[in-house]
This record gives structure tokens, C-alpha cells and sequence, in this order.
């Protein structure tokens, strides 16, 4: 099942992405005779399975599902999460990209934190300040947690999952490198575009071997896949829960591969007017455009 968080006039809800349309899955459940939490982020908390919304499009009849149902021009998908408790990326996660920066791969994941207000969905700008000269882009699967845990065994991590979506770690090259450290570069407003649904487990049980691929432009930069992760998905539930409480609706940025802008000869960075465009595997696809901001 692959579940958006969408704007249709003043109404803000959350559905079932069916080709053209989203079925609304709130709308639906009413018309169920059932009641589902009218927000997305309490939905996930509620029923981290998403157990319930797969029953309630099983019970459903058709006209049911035709009286639920947002045509897509109607619909304007937004950040899956809107307000998380946490955002934790993961750095020097794939082979391939630790190989391009002629680093060693970590023993130990290595992670850092995004602030919320970072969060963008599909189609938003992201805002490049005029004094970062060296943006960059980073293709990235995401981990949405649905069970609150800590110090999950990595047999049990997949309980804790509610499903996966597409994150841009886009980072400030200059101020990471000029830090020694990544908080500032990969904290700006829209630096973490997410989106544009989270699909469930269960329709994505496998994610040993999914594909990843960013294009800039059209170009295509990054083309790898998750087999070339250090750490897999549960180990990085174990490790970063053994460290922090892990809750419902925090997301996990698992590290991007290799093909970012700042390890090609010469170096390829972002400018305004500049379309990135993010594609997973069984996930789907993220495009976010870059804006230049006058502010100083």
C-alpha cells in the first residue's frame, strides 16, 4: 500500500494512492461504518501495521471507493511527515559512495540529526541561500518507525517499521567541509525533501537489493542499489535504537550512494533552476527543483 498525506482545498488528509487518484482513506472509513485517526502522523502510531487500512480497503465496495476517491489534479500531495520527532541520517553508508570520498567505511553507523523544519514534500522548492556556493544532493532511502523501542534486537527491528519513502540529504558542501562537522550544512530550511508516499511493509518486504538513482537535469548521477549498504535496514534500527529511543513517525535517512555532485571531476554542484529528480525502487520517485534565495 503506498499512502500519501495530501491538500485538497482547506482540507489537509491522508489516502491510498491508486493511479490517478488518492482514496481517502478517513472519507472511506466513514462511509465503512469505521473510524480511522483523521491525521496521518496519529494513524502511524495507532496502527503501525497499517492493518487496518488494508481491511478497510478489503471491505469496501466499489462505490464506496468511488464516493472516497480525490481525482489527482485535486490533490496536493504534501510531506509524508509532517512533524517528526526525530529525522537521523546516516553517513558513509554505501560502499561505492565511502569509495568516491577515499574514506574507510565506519565499523560503527555513523549519524547526525536534521531538524524538522528542514522537511519539504514533492514538487517544493528547495532554497539554496545565496552564500552557499557548493549544494549537493543526496539520494536516499527513507525508514519511517511506527513502534516506539529502544534497544531493539535486529531480528525484531522490521516490528518497528512502518514502511519506506525518499529523502534528499541535501547538504551545504562548503560550510560541511569548512564545520569539520555536518550539523549547519544539512540543517537549512528545505534541506530534506521527503516523499512523495511511504510504502508500507508489507508491500515491500525485501529491501536488500531495491535500486536507487538520482538524475540532476536529467542527468543521471547517482545509480546504485541497497546491496551496497554497510549497514542494512535492521541493523540500523539496532544500532541507532541502542543509543536513542526510537518513536512513532521518526525517520531514518539510510545514506546515499555514489555519484554525489561534490566527488565528480570537476565537481557538479547544484544552481538555481536546477530539477532533481530521486527514484527507489518499489518506493517511487521525488523531484524537487532548486531556488536561489536573496536573503543574506
Amino acid at each position: 500500500m503506498k499512502i500519501v498525506r495530501y491538500r485538497s482545498g482547506d482540507r489537509v488528509s491522508y489516502g491510498f494512492l491508486s493511479e490517478e487518484r488518492v482514496i481517502d482513506l478517513p472519507r472511506l472509513a466513514r462511509l465503512c461504518t469505521c473510524k480511522l485517526p483523521s491525521a496521518f502522523e496519529k494513524f502511524i502510531a495507532w496502527n503501525p501495521t497499517a492493518e487496518a487500512a488494508e481491511k478497510l480497503m478489503e471491505k469496501a465496495e466499489r462505490s464506496m471507493l468511488e464516493a472516497a476517491a480525490v481525482r489527482g489534479d485535486e490533490a496536493d500531495l504534501l510531506c509524508p511527515i509532517s512533524s517528526p520527532s526525530k529525522i537521523i541520517c546516516l553517513g558513509l553508508n554505501y560502499v561505492d559512495h565511502a569509495a568516491e570520498t577515499g574514506l574507510k567505511l565506519p565499523e560503527e553507523p555513523i549519524f547526525f540529526m536534521k531538524p524538522r523544519t528542514a522537511l519539504i514534500g514533492p514538487n517544493e522548492n528547495i532554497v539554496k541561500p545565496g552564500f552557499v556556493k557548493q549544494l549537493d544532493y543526496e539520494g536516499e532511502l527513507a525508514i519511517i518507525i511506527a513502534k516506539k523501542g529502544k534497544n531493539i534486537p535486529v531480528q525484531e527491528a522490521r516490528k518497528h517499521v512502518f514502511g519506506f519513502s525518499i529523502m534528499n540529504d541535501v547538504s551545504a558542501r562548503d560550510l560541511q567541509f569548512k564545520d569539520g562537522q555536518w550539523t549547519r550544512a544539512k540543517s537549512f530550511d528545505t534541506f530534506a525533501p521527503l516523499g512523495t508516499c511511504i510504502v508500507t511493509c508489507d508491500q515491500l518486504a525485501d529491501t536488500s537489493d531495491l535500486r536507487i538513482r538520482t538524475w540532476v537535469n536529467g542527468e543521471l548521477r547517482q545509480n546504485s542499489t541497497t546491496k551496497n549498504m554497510v549497514f542494512n535496514i535492521d541493523e540500523i534500527i539496532h544500532h541507532l535504537s541502542r543509543v536513542m529511543t526510537l518513536e512513532p513517525c521518526d525517520i531514518i535517512a539510510s545514506g546515499t550512494p555514489a555519484g554525489v555532485g561534490f566527488a565528480m571531476k570537476p565537481p557538479q554542484f547544484l544552481q538555481h533552476g536546477d530539477v532533481v529528480r530521486i527514484e527507489v525502487q518499489g518506493v517511487g520517485m521525488l523531484e524537487n527543483a532548486v531556488r536561489e534565495s536573496c536573503a543574506v
